[in-house]
């Protein structure tokens, strides 16, 4: 049996070495929070404060518009060297007002800024000021976003397509309303750790969705907002956000920096700029959002109404809507950025009935904010997206997979693959997410229950409560406890305002002239690594603790019989307590496209021939690369004439021939002879650019082949002119 080492007692010059070297670091950190504390100074002063890491010019101010909000369209200035073709669609970059400031989507050049502007296409920012206009309203915002967009639009009349718009955590659902009530501004739509589905999630995780239930609902967010005297403090959003995380907020964030100061200052202040970027919203935006999305969970179901009584429909969307989620996100797991997808659709052939097309990709572990500022994910998937945005907004409608691997592994034509990853867009039921966990019926009563509780306390603390609050809150009042605030106050504590930062500047520079750091084997610095990492597991079992018992207290009292029949849920029912209605008028319209589609299968020529036998062919692989996406834009590229068609156009005719496809399959393709020219130099030159397209994403197997060589006689060729390779 191995004996178990003895741990080494450090010598006393060892000793001496790590107290010098434990000193000296904590000197140099105290000088870091120090200049933590000038930087969210003059941040804050600043007019427009941001963390893009590129020039902007000012496009369109939100406060001159005829409902003011506070929130700017901007150019980003391409860097030097960077080219943008004009044909190209722009990309516009939403970030979340969700307490931080604005600029993370550009907060370096591995960013979405960055990989778009690197693909070619030009680049927008929409940001906030810090305070919002008085009386602005979340749906105000969105009628803001959308003369952006209008601006934007005008700004590129030969891109070959709308513009692709970003939108960043919060910032996703705000954009997919927007796209609801004004699909035709809209081009691709890339939601990155968005909550679509707040309720959604697994046991034993994503203990954040209980908060609102536990809390008693919405009525804390309105009592918050009347002590703000009708402004709610972003810095309390931030607080939340912090505390999913005991062990990182209380001590691994400071732990790494004091351990690494000699290389760690430089990075650490960087995100703080933006971390500690605290902005406000009125009153009546955060209770909408939380009304709305966090407690009551209604966007997904269509029960959100504007002003005019126009229900905000997610199904209304008719750009493709790319989803980006992490299993390492414990603030959008991937449940609440996909399940929406659930409530709004009863099958993939639902989802094409209204001519959508979804994509999602699931990273295995990248956290929250990593989706966003990590420079692996935005050289990964936000370049692939940003490289492929043409072949997703062509994609027939239905549910894919995005699928990356590394371009090594294309054996077949890696000269068609734009970046350093090979994009595949795979075809998915909804069985796919909800094999990544769903809620169950019990489930979906308990949340019901927990928003039927929070109408109710909230209608209490209204009636009771809230003019007494109102009376005695006042700006003075508010302002004043908005600069107590605990987050803000762990910046302005190191600031110059504290006499006792007085000598750190100083003492700094001196230690910096004689810096010695501890060996990397000495004794003392292995215990300092033992005495963190026990901190932190501690930390992690309280979380852990803590998590478990929310969750079970909320599953108790919310899942009581007794509580849910006094709400009013109606437990005897088998459908979920929410569940987008059914649209008469959208079946009947379904039923008029249904026969004209059978109208046009025999109308057409020689390009609606090949794209319908071109996805015919390519529905055996059940997935779409972007290599044959490559080659049919190199062989459009090389004949000026087919330039002729947009890409709207595009788009349109394959969407037309694929559904002729799922709604008949044999009369759609024994239309196809009627539809060929007379020459048989034309049907020759097509059927070899069709090989060619299918060859490019990799060498057809036997039944792909045989599929290959029924066309070729549909196009009254022999079966033998396929070539070897392809017909093998």
């Amino acid at each position: 049996m191995a004996q178990r080492e003895t741990p080494r007692l450090p010598s006393p010059a060892a000793t001496m070495e790590y107290l010098t070297d434990a000193w000296q670091r904590s000197i140099l950190f105290l000088d870091v929070m120090r200049q933590r504390a000038a930087q969210y100074e003059v941040h804050a002063a600043e007019a427009v404060p941001n963390v893009l890491d590129y020039k902007a010019e000012l496009v369109v101010d939100g406060r001159e518009l005829a409902r003011p909000v506070n929130y700017l369209l901007t150019r980003i200035v391409p860097p030097d060297g960077v080219a943008i073709d004009p044909r190209k669609r722009p990309f516009v970059v939403v970030d979340p007002r969700a307490g931080h400031g604005p600029g993370i989507g550009g907060f370096k050049a591995d960013s979405e800024i960055g990989v778009a502007m690197k693909a070619g296409h030009a680049a927008y920012f929409i940001g906030f000021l810090p305070d919002p206009m008085p009386g602005q309203t979340i749906l105000d915002v969105a009628a803001a976003e959308a003369v952006f967009l209008e601006a934007v639009i005008a700004r590129h009349p030969e891109a070959e397509g709308k513009p692709c718009v970003v939108g960043n955590c919060q910032a996703g659902w705000a954009v997919m309303i927007l796209a609801a009530l004004r699909p035709e501004l809209f081009g691709p739509i890339i939601i990155a750790g968005t909550p679509l589905s707040y309720w959604a999630g697994v046991r034993g995780q994503n203990p954040m969705r209980y908060s609102g239930g536990l809390l008693g609902g919405s009525w804390l967010t309105a009592l918050g907002g009347d002590l703000g005297a009708g402004i709610f403090d972003g810095a309390a959003l931030v607080q939340n956000f912090e505390a999913q995380n005991p062990a990182n907020t209380l001590w691994t964030k400071q732990y790494n920096l004091w351990s690494k100061i000699d290389t760690e200052p430089e990075r650490y202040l960087e995100f703080e700029k933006w971390w500690g970027g605290h902005v406000t919203l009125n009153a009546e935006e955060m209770q909408w959002i939380v009304d709305e999305l966090f407690v009551g969970n209604h966007l997904a179901a269509g029960e959100i109404r504007t002003s005019d009584g126009t229900a905000v429909d997610l199904r209304s969307i008719r750009s493709p809507i790319v989803v980006f989620c992490s299993k390492g996100d414990n603030i959008t797991p991937p449940q609440q950025a996909l399940d929406w997808v659930l409530d709004l659709y009863d099958s993939v052939d639902d989802i094409r009935a209204w001519g959508q097309t979804i994509v999602y990709t699931v990273h295995e572990q990248v956290g929250h904010l990593g989706i966003f500022v990590s420079g692996g994910v935005a050289r990964k998937e936000h370049d692939e997206f940003a490289s492929n945005i043409d072949l997703i907004d062509v994609l027939p409608p239905g549910l894919y997979e995005a699928v990356l691997t590394p371009k090594g592994e294309a054996a077949d034509n890696p000269d068609l693959v734009a970046g350093e990853w090979l994009m595949r867009c795979e075809a998915r039921t909804l069985d796919d997410i909800r094999a990544l966990g769903a809620n169950d019926l019990a489930d979906e009563r308990k949340f019901a229950a927990a928003a039927r509780m929070s109408e109710i306390n909230l209608a209490l603390y209204r009636t009771f409560a809230q003019p007494a609050v109102r009376a005695l809150a006042s700006p003075p009042m508010a302002e004043a406890a908005r600069r107590m605030h605990p987050l803000r106050l762990s910046y302005e504590m190191f600031g110059a305002g504290n006499p006792w930062m007085a000598w750190v500047a100083t003492e700094a520079e001196r230690v910096r002239g004689r810096r010695h750091a501890a060996n990397a084997d000495n004794p003392l610095v292995a215990a300092q690594a033992l005495a963190s990492r026990a901190i932190v597991e501690g930390l992690d079992a309280w979380r852990v603790a803590a998590e478990r018992l929310s969750e079970q207290t909320f599953h108790a009292l919310y899942g009581a019989p007794t509580v849910q029949a006094a709400l009013g849920i109606d437990t005897a029912s088998a459908e979920r307590p929410r569940k987008a209605a059914k649209s008469r008028l959208h079946e009947a319209l379904v039923e008029r496209r249904v026969g004209e589609l059978r109208a046009d299968m025999t109308r057409g020529g020689l390009r609606e021939a090949l794209v319908r036998a071109l996805l015919w062919v390519g529905m055996e692989r059940n997935a779409v690369d972007e290599r044959g996406f490559a080659a049919i834009t190199r062989l459009r590229d090389a004949h000026p004439a087919s330039r002729q068609m947009s890409l709207s156009d595009f788009k349109a005719l394959v969407r037309e021939q694929f559904l002729m496809l799922l709604l008949d399959e044999e009369a759609a393709l024994a239309a196809i002879p009627g539809l060929m020219p007379q020459s048989i130099d034309d049907r020759r030159t097509a059927v070899a650019a069709l090989q060619g397209v299918i060859a490019a994403s990799g060498a057809p197997g036997e039944a792909q082949a045989g599929r290959l060589r029924r066309v070729a006689a549909l196009f009254g060729l022999a079966p033998e002119l396929v070539p070897a390779r392809e017909a093998s």
